[in-house]
């Protein structure tokens, strides 16, 4: 095998293990339940309960509703991710031949994360609920002529849950509630070599699959009094398989369904209302990125590892009662990177600081407009990554990748 057959053949079994890599940028959580929350940075989310989207943090809030509540919404993702000094290199033995710089990037896309959410109350003890919106979800693109498609591509991955939830007021300061979680996902994925005017589309990685699996939540609240309220929620998240066409090229993996793990998340919030204009609110939240380890089919084959780590958000936020009409929020959240001391140009992930704002204008006494307004600042992350091809046989890529994002929410509320 001459020097060009074995760079040829580097480059397609590196552009495998990475494409598999971004398979799972669905696992990177969607703070998108609500625009009320996103003008907040969705601190203090599950305590605060001015209306029926607090449910997806904490189902115990609905025994905070004396009477039926509404609300729907969508908020729109608009992500600009970089990937620029680029370059790719092949060792063979002691030898590294010499790299081959790749043009820069600029990706990302726009999407939709729609809600809605409904909570009746049974009587002054007992609620249910029923909610429809998503926590996992992702898409990035590269052009059709971008000269790296191996490692870039498509990747639009989305998540739905259907929530059904119920709550108990045990006594006048504790409540608890629960919920099964429904969870719809579905997937395209594409990673190829690009056509050129010599040779034709060669696909690595092709799939386009959906599932469904069951999760479940739980969560408690404790108030103090009617202004000041705590609460802990846990959220169970499955192995979700879908299935559908799948090609790999370096495996036969047609028929099988692909593995995809989803984090447990669990949330402390508090709500503090400190006199009659303003309230201060918080929350902290752990997400067990720890159980993405691998990404593998139900037939054994695996696509790649990983190392991952736990994450944690902190958020702060105040809301200001300005008059009868309008409400004015704002908020503060630092997110941490799932990804340790293994990152990945098909992976752009950071610590990211988000910074929010958003008010409610009340239409009347039963009826709410809420806007939120975030953006997401994420950090430079120089990406080193190496893969063996064979005995004696490596290709490697290097780049710096950012990730940052404008989120807009929309949502109207009502009483009944």
């Amino acid at each position: 095998m001459n020097k060009k057959q074995i760079f040829t053949r580097s480059v397609i079994t590196a552009a495998i293990a990475l494409a598999s890599s971004q398979s799972m940028a669905a696992g990177f959580q969607l703070n998108a339940q609500s625009a009320t929350g996103l003008g907040r940075a969705f601190a203090g989310d599950g305590v605060i309960a001015d209306n029926a989207s607090t449910m997806a943090k904490n189902a115990a809030s609905m025994t905070l509703f004396d009477a039926p509540a509404l609300s729907l919404g969508v908020i729109a993702i608009d992500t600009d991710v970089k990937v620029k000094n680029t370059q790719t290199s092949l060792t063979i033995g002691q030898h590294t031949l010499p790299s081959t710089d790749i043009a820069d990037a600029s990706i990302g896309g726009t999407s939709y994360a729609p809600n809605i959410y409904y909570i009746q109350p049974i009587n002054d003890k007992f609620a249910v609920g029923a909610s429809l919106y998503s926590n996992f979800g992702t898409k990035t693109e590269f052009s059709d002529n971008y000269a790296a498609n191996n490692f870039g591509g498509l990747t639009d991955v989305k998540s739905v849950n259907l929530g059904l939830s119920a709550a108990y007021r045990i006594n006048q300061q504790l409540s608890v509630g629960g919920g099964l979680d429904i969870i719809y996902g579905s997937g395209k994925l594409n990673r190829y070599i690009s056509k050129t005017n010599k040779t034709p589309k060669v696909d690595l990685l092709n799939i386009d699959a959906d599932g469904v699996s069951l999760g479940f939540n739980l969560g408690t609240i404790y108030e103090l009094d009617q202004n000041n309220r705590f609460g802990l929620s846990y959220r169970y998240s499955p192995t979700l398989e879908a299935k559908g066409d799948m090609y790999y090229a370096a495996s036969d993996i047609d028929g099988q369904k692909l593995k995809m793990p989803l984090p447990d998340m669990a949330e402390f919030s508090g709500f503090n209302k400190l006199n009659d204009k303003f309230a201060v609110h918080y929350s902290i939240q752990w997400i067990r990125w720890s159980e993405f380890d691998v990404l593998e089919t139900t037939g054994g084959v695996k696509l790649n590892d990983y190392q991952w780590q736990d994450g944690w958000h902190y958020s702060i936020g105040g809301t200001y009662y300005l008059n009868d009409q309008w409400t004015l929020r704002a908020g503060y959240m630092h997110d941490t990177s799932a990804q340790d001391q293994k990152t990945s140009i098909s992976v752009p992930d950071s610590d990211r600081n988000w910074l929010s704002g958003g008010f409610s204008y009340h239409l009347d006494s039963k009826s709410t407009i809420d806007f939120g307004l975030t953006y997401l600042i994420g950090k430079d992350v120089d990406v080193n990554e190496s893969q063996p091809l064979q005995p004696n046989v490596s290709t490697s890529v290097s780049a710096t990748t950012r990730a940052n994002a404008w989120l807009y929410g929309l949502q109207y509320s009502r009483s009944f």
